[in-house]
């Protein structure tokens, strides 16, 4: 069974996990139910995401034959899914339903070709050369931060265009589904348009992006302070501007009563280039905003 293994089957076996199971009980339940150790299994830190708990769990199990054919065989469980109750009750249900369908259905179709194609010992040899070939290609899984990285970096040339904006809208949403930060894309509600939303610590943060040449000013804040007034208590803004914001506009940000945290690039960069979860940068400013009424901190003063 071990010989069955492929660099493409690990990949398509951890997405399939990754996808399914976005509850730390349901995945813990899985990995019981696949014979994980539960050694390991107990091994989970509070303060482990799940994506962190299966980069230590996936290369652990490649280390010996027992491994890869416990991997096989989570394969094999996961391609039989045809529900998913851990993504029900979620906003964006609809969404993580369907990328946990085409991650299945991606895996399921791999397995059935697979099963194919070694039914003979060409097919295997030809099989095990695919497989060499595909690890050469695979260096890092999909979302990763360097490919995140290389996609900011692609779209610098399209600031202050329509296009600019909303690839970066979409790019952002993709660093939030790596860091594993709860959101939901998009929407309008009562005519307003909402860039959408994330949730951090209990705190909801409507979001509001800007992909401009130009630094974001105290219009660009009134507004998202109008969005941020017609919501629940417990609600607060986000705002990201890539080209940052005039003193105008930190000003009116901030505040005793302020509801509202700003970012710019620099915090984006600090999260790529590994130096603090994505998480804790969001954590950090909301700190210092309700320490200090600020709710801008420049990067360069986060040890203060």
């Amino acid at each position: 069974m071990a010989a069955r293994i492929s660099p493409r089957l690990i990949q398509l076996t951890y997405e399939a996990v990754l996808k399914s199971y976005w509850r730390k009980n349901a995945l813990r339940s899985f990995l019981r139910s696949s014979h994980v150790s539960e050694s390991f299994v107990s091994s989970w830190a509070s303060d482990e995401s799940k994506r962190e708990l299966l980069d230590r769990l996936f290369p652990k199990l490649q280390a010996s034959d027992k491994g890869k054919a416990l991997i096989f065989q989570m394969a094999r469980y996961l391609s039989e899914q045809t529900t998913f109750p851990d993504l029900r009750n979620w906003e964006d249900s609809d969404i993580k339903i369907q990328e946990a369908h085409k991650a299945v259905t991606e895996l399921k179709r791999y397995l059935k070709a697979q099963d194919e194609e070694i039914k003979t010992e060409r097919e295997k040899r030809d099989f095990k050369e695919r497989a060499r070939k595909e690890k050469e290609e695979i260096k890092r899984f999909k979302t990763d931060k360097i490919k995140l990285q290389t996609s900011l970096e692609s779209m610098l040339t399209k600031v202050g265009t329509q296009k600019g904006g909303y690839e970066f809208e979409t790019w952002f949403y993709e660093l939030l589904d790596f860091c594993e930060i709860q959101n939901k894309r998009p929407y309008k509600t009562n005519g307003r348009q909402i860039d959408g939303s994330l949730t951090i610590e209990g705190t909801t943060y409507l979001v509001e992006l800007k992909f401009t040449k130009n630094q974001s000013d105290a219009t660009d804040i009134d507004s998202l302070k109008a969005k941020v007034d017609k919501m629940a208590d417990n609600t607060m803004g986000i705002m990201v501007s890539m080209s940052g914001y005039s003193s105008v506009a930190i000003n009116d940000a901030s505040g005793s009563k302020s509801t509202l945290i700003i970012l710019d690039a620099s915090h984006l960069y600090l999260f790529l280039a590994g130096v603090m979860s994505f998480r804790d940068i969001v954590s950090r400013v909301r700190r210092h905003a309700s320490q200090t009424g600020e709710a801008y901190l420049p990067t360069n003063k986060f040890g203060s």
